[in-house]
């Protein structure tokens, strides 16, 4: 099923949330582990995030270099099937302009169709840590909103160099919004513009990145408005749990910390105090966003399910 009819059937705001796929050698146990505690709050569907492998390469002498995977996690694709199958619920991969060529996604695309997910959330995708600037592979998409194109095109049937006229796609595309716009982005009109060529391409629904000021989201949901954006606009939530998120989470995300959050805090002297003030923080910040009519709650785990619980059992 859709996103956007699970969002038209609903009559108050929905729960879901984001698993990242385990590291290399570990089972799919471990991700289990994260999901069950949550299922009592009936997802309607579980987004499984996409990396892509990243190597080194180790000096064997005589001036030769080995090229070693150093972080290759288990397939997207095997991890929705497996989600599909014990959960019954529907599994949104998360699909990336980096690593693919063009034929590489349409093959990717097919396995979807051939699986049953009926929703996609397409996204450029971060730039390997050997980069400083995103690089698209040989033949591949350079922005998300390519990528979308040619998800839609598929959806039309028409597949790449084939004239025939193909069985097509069904499939529901998701986009990434930004209330404190991207990174890259010149100013957040320039962001918006870009993600209106995204909607324009044919996504159909928008699933923020994590924010901790509620207005700026809001902010975020009347400017779309304002440019003739109009598909459901599902905000990102992840509570802060530890004392590493509190440096970590704004460098890495490029997001800022409300005064009022920050200003607690900065009184932490150990993780359970960071975790005690994030929860309540993000119990808050739930709880008034399904007041004003959010469509879904959508929160980033990481795996870990202890604090998403607590949040969600005092809000739904």
């Amino acid at each position: 099923m859709k996103v956007t009819d699970y969002i038209k059937n609903a009559n108050e705001t929905l729960f879901s949330f984001e698993i990242i796929p385990p590291l290399k050698g570990k089972g799919i146990e471990n991700l289990y582990e994260g999901i069950d505690p949550l299922m009592e709050f009936n997802p309607p569907f579980i987004n499984v995030t996409y990396h892509r492998e990243e190597f080194i390469y180790k000096n064997m002498g005589d001036g030769l270099l080995k090229k070693i995977s150093i972080k290759k996690r288990p397939g997207t694709v095997g991890i929705c099937a497996a989600i599909m199958h014990k959960y019954k619920v529907d599994a949104i991969p998360h699909l990336i302009c980096g690593g693919f060529n063009l034929e590489d996604t349409e093959n990717a695309l097919i396995d979807l169709q051939f699986l049953g997910v009926d929703n996609i959330l397409a996204l450029r995708g971060d730039p390997i840590k050997s980069e400083s600037v995103f690089t698209p592979s040989s033949g591949g998409h350079h922005y998300a909103s390519e990528l979308i194109g040619q998800i839609s095109k598929m959806n039309e049937g028409k597949y790449l160099d084939d004239e025939r006229q193909n069985a097509p796609t069904n499939f529901c595309i998701g986009a990434a919004g930004y209330p404190e716009k991207h990174f890259e982005a010149m100013n957040l009109n320039s962001d918006m513009k870009h993600l209106k060529e995204k909607v324009d391409a044919g996504a159909e629904f928008i699933v923020t990145q994590m924010f901790y000021d509620n207005a700026k989201y809001f902010d975020f949901v009347d400017k779309c408005r304002t440019v003739g954006i109009d598909v459901p606009i599902i905000p990102g939530l992840k509570p802060i749990t530890t004392l590493k998120h509190t440096t970590f989470l704004p460098k890495f995300f490029h997001i800022d910390l409300p005064e009022t959050l920050s200003n607690e805090l900065e009184k932490c002297k150990t993780n359970a105090d960071v975790r005690k003030v994030g929860i309540e923080w993000g119990i808050e910040q739930a709880k008034e966003l399904k007041s004003k009519g959010a469509p879904v709650l959508h929160f980033y785990t990481m795996n870990k399910s202890t604090a998403v619980k607590e949040i969600a059992s005092a809000v739904f």
